[in-house]
Order: structure tokens, then C-alpha cells, then sequence
């Protein structure tokens, strides 16, 4: 049976369903294929969302146990009822994939369930459950993702029970007492401080010599502050060169970078967090002459690969490996096939950890305006000195802004603190209409509010906080 379509996206994460969306909207006659029985792939089915499920709710059953009493708030030590927060999360991932499958019908989206591949110019072959079914189409769009990366040079085989990916450190059965996160970047730190809030004794391992690699070095040196002295171990400049069952659990050898004595730990669970790589299995890519390097589809400045009509978005291709970058290039690509203009700006995508307290950033680090040998001023406010953060007892991280020096055009913003997600988007708005610190600062915020401490960056950036 044969199919024709405008566009068939092949993924339905969020870049993949927010393209389809958009070329609906824009009047193509779209489809989407997927290999899952559920849309949202990994971020609303075993990533994004669950983990802020998991991350919130441990938030609050250690602010119960540990937070409430300094607040004059006294009530009986929490009981954890794991199974009752992992239904929690279930169903706060069963809301959005159901809304995913809303939003393709009310745009009238078909939808193909199965692994989709590229048979050929204009044709994509779905292998369902029914059999084989091949749609053509004008315009092919790949959005099939990423997978979990292994450790380089170390057979790691994850069982998904006692060495675990972030996918099986979502579904554990009971609270391990001690947990091994390999890996010391956003993943593991979500899913490391989840766990060590409900209980289990953490250790981060990590090859480099800090924690969130591509951070501000001086967000990274300060965060890893603030875990520690929540009872993370956090072992950095450690190579890892071991990881195998061990009993019922498992262990993990690693040695210093620099050289020196290998050490062995030992852990009930072992959660492998080294990043993530191109899902390109089955795509056909090679057979239908699609360029590739290092794994991920090679693109134009408008998407398309070097075979014309296939386009490839999100984390196929380079960039961050963020779900807003893939539903910005989402929309975009839709827009490029419909003859409209568009664009994403690479230069202004936030990037949140979702830890407590947050880190979130957007723009230039330090070290890259170094590097690049641009002439910056910086701006720093800690929380410590905000009324509304002192009152709430999250005064824990600081604000810092970079502005151009000769311009005072924002090019980097850099938060640890509660609430950090929500307050970048102040200084990513800046950013995008070309704003400069001074015009953060002499922006009236309302008081008390956490966001005062980014307007008072703001001011120590282009002059001096007024609270300081």
C-alpha cells in the first residue's frame, strides 16, 4: 500500500512532532512514523519529562525531611512510598504522550506506527507490526534522536537493572544504598541527586577535570561546591576502565587521568551517564547516499542533507543535544519547505540542569570569549545577598552577566540557583533583540523576587549593584 504525503518526519520527539505540527499548520499533508507504541520519543517517554517527575518529587520529600523545620513547620519524618512516586511519574508521562497523540489528530497528522527507513528518493518504508508500508513524499525529515553513548574503549553491557541508563535509573524497584554514576554531566547529576535525596550514598566519577564540561568554569567550580555539601562524592580527572557485575551488584574501576593507582568501588547500582549519540539504526542513510560525519547527518544551513528533499533536525545533527534546539530547527525546517524563511539562532539557546538548586546558562561561557579573544566585562550578584532568596532559604549560587566591553552587547548569561530555568529566559530575550547589560538594569523588576539578582548582575556589569 502506498501513501502520498507532502512531508513524512521520521521521529516523533519533540523536534519530530513539533515539524509535523508546523507543516500541518503551514497546509502540507503531513505524517509522522514511530517506532514506539507512544509519540514524544525519548524526552516525554524516558527522559525530559520523567526525570523532572523523579526530580520534583525527591525535591519535596527531602524539603519535608530536612528543609521544613528551619521554616517553623514541624511534621513527622517523611516515609518514602517509591512506588507510589514512580506512579507519580507514569502518569505525568502518559499526560503528555496523550497530548502529543491529541495534537496529531486535531491537525489532522497521520500517524504510522513502526521503524521508519528511507527506501529512496521520496519514499519512506514503515516495518509495523502489520507488515510493510511505504509512503511517498515530497520531503523526507529525520528526527530519530539519540541513544545512551558507552564509556570509550570500556565492553559496558547495561542491564537495565544494576547497571543502568538514565532509562533504567527511572524505573528502580527500590532505593539502592550505594549508587555510582559514571559520567559527571547533566544526566548524571539529575539522576545522581535524585537518588541521593531519596537515600542511596552517591559517587560521580568523571574523566575531565570538572563536572558539566561546556559550562562557565566558575558555575562548574561552585555547583560542584554546593553537591558536595550535599552529599555527593564527586571524583573528577578519574578515567574509568571497569565496569561489570559483581554478586548482586556491581563494580567500577577507574584510575587517575595524570596517572597513578587504580581504585575499585564497589555499588548496588552502577548508572552509566557519558552522554548521548545519534540514533541512526535502520535509517538507511548509507543506501539512500546520505552524508555523515562522526555519526551525525550532515546538513546545510537550511537542514537539508546532501541528498535534496531529506532534511535531518535535533540530535542527529550538530549542536546541543537539547529538545528546544530540535523543536526550533523543527519549525524551522517546516517553514523552509512551505517557501518561508526559517532560522534558529544557535547563539541564544538556554541550557538548564534541573538539579537543586538549577544551573542554567545561554550564550558565551568565559573561557569561550577567551579563547575567541573578544574583549568582555563581567557581572556577578550572588543570592546570598537577595531578600527573596534569604527568605526562602535558597540562597545558595550567583547571577553573572558578560557584556561586549566596547558595545555592552550581552553575550553570556550563567545562573546557579533556584529557580535558574525559569530566569534565563530574561537575559535569552535580551539577547535575541541585541539588548545590553545597561538595558537589563535600568528595567524596573518587581521586589522581592529572585530576578532581582539578574538585574543587579546586570548593574555590576555595566556599572555597580545597587545592593551591594
Amino acid at each position: 500500500m502506498t501513501q502520498a504525503y507532502d512531508v513524512v518526519v521520521i521521529g516523533s520527539g519533540p523536534g519530530g512532532y513539533v515539524c509535523a505540527i508546523k507543516s500541518a499548520q503551514l497546509g502540507l499533508k503531513t505524517a509522522i512514523v514511530e517506532k514506539r507504541e507512544t509519540l514524544g520519543g525519548t524526552c516525554l517517554n524516558i527522559g525530559c519529562i520523567p526525570s523532572k517527575a523523579l526530580l520534583h518529587t525527591s525535591e519535596m520529600f527531602h524539603e519535608a525531611g530536612h528543609g521544613f523545620a528551619e521554616l517553623g513547620i514541624k511534621v513527622a519524618t517523611p516515609k518514602l512510598d517509591l512506588k507510589g512516586m514512580m506512579a507519580h511519574k507514569d502518569a505525568v508521562v502518559k499526560a503528555n504522550v496523550d497530548g502529543v497523540a491529541f495534537l496529531m489528530k486535531k491537525n489532522k497528522i497521520d500517524v504510522h506506527t513502526g521503524l521508519g527507513s528511507i527506501a529512496g528518493p521520496g519514499k519512506v518504508k514503515v516495518a509495523g507490526a502489520d507488515g510493510e508500508t511505504v509512503l511517498e513524499t515530497k520531503n523526507i525529515v529525520i528526527a530519530t534522536g539519540s541513544d545512551v553513548a558507552g564509556i570509550p574503549g570500556v565492553d559496558v553491557k547495561i542491564d537495565e537493572k544494576v547497571i543502568v541508563s538514565s532509562t533504567g535509573a527511572l524505573e528502580l524497584s527500590k532505593v539502592p544504598g550505594k549508587v555510582v554514576v559514571v559520567g559527571g554531566g547533566v544526566i548524571g547529576l539529575e539522576l545522581g541527586s535524585v537518588w541521593s535525596r531519596l537515600g542511596s550514598n552517591v559517587i560521580v566519577v568523571e574523566y575531565l577535570d570538572k563536572i558539566l564540561a561546556g559550562m562557565d568554569g566558575e558555575v562548574s567550580k561552585q555547583f560542584q561546591r554546593i553537591l558536595k555539601k550535599q552529599g555527593l562524592d564527586i571524583r573528577v580527572s578519574a578515567k574509568v576502565t571497569d565496569v561489570s557485575k559483581s554478586g548482586r551488584g556491581a563494580k567500577v574501576t577507574y584510575e587517575p587521568v595524570k596517572g597513578g593507582d587504580a581504585e575499585t568501588l564497589t555499588a548496588d547500582v552502577v548508572l552509566i551517564s557519558t552522554g548521548r549519540m545519534p540514533y541512526t539504526e535502520g535509517l538507511g542513510l548509507e543506501e539512500a547516499g546520505i552524508a555523515t560525519e562522526r555519526g551525525r547527518v550532515v546538513i546545510d544551513n537550511h537542514w537539508q542533507t546532501n541528498v535534496p528533499g531529506i532534511f535531518a533536525i535535533g540530535d542527529v545533527v550538530a549542536g546541543p543535544m537539547l529538545a528546544h534546539k530540535a523543536e526550533d530547527e523543527g519549525a524551522a525546517v517546516a517553514e523552509q519547505i512551505a517557501g518561508q524563511a526559517g532560522h534558529v539562532n544557535y547563539d541564544v539557546i538556554p541550557n538548564v540542569v534541573y538539579t537543586q538548586p538549577e544551573v542554567a546558562s545561554v550564550g558565551k561561557t568565559e573561557e569561550e570569549l577567551k579563547e575567541a579573544g573578544i574583549a568582555y566585562v563581567s557581572g556577578k550578584f550572588p543570592f546570598s545577598a537577595n531578600g527573596r532568596a534569604r527568605a526562602m532559604n535558597m540562597s545558595d549560587g550567583f547571577v553573572k552577566i558578560l557584556a561586549d566591553k566596547e558595545t555592552d552587547r550581552v553575550l553570556g548569561a550563567h545562573i546557579v540557583g533556584f529557580g535558574a530555568g525559569e530566569m534565563i529566559h530574561e537575559a535569552a530575550v535580551l539577547m535575541e533583540f541585541g539588548g545590553s547589560s545597561e538595558d537589563l538594569a535600568r528595567t524596573c523588576h518587581a521586589h522581592p523576587t529572585m530576578s532581582e539578582a539578574v538585574r543587579e548582575a546586570a548593574l555590576a556589569t555595566f556599572f555597580k549593584p545597587l545592593h551591594m
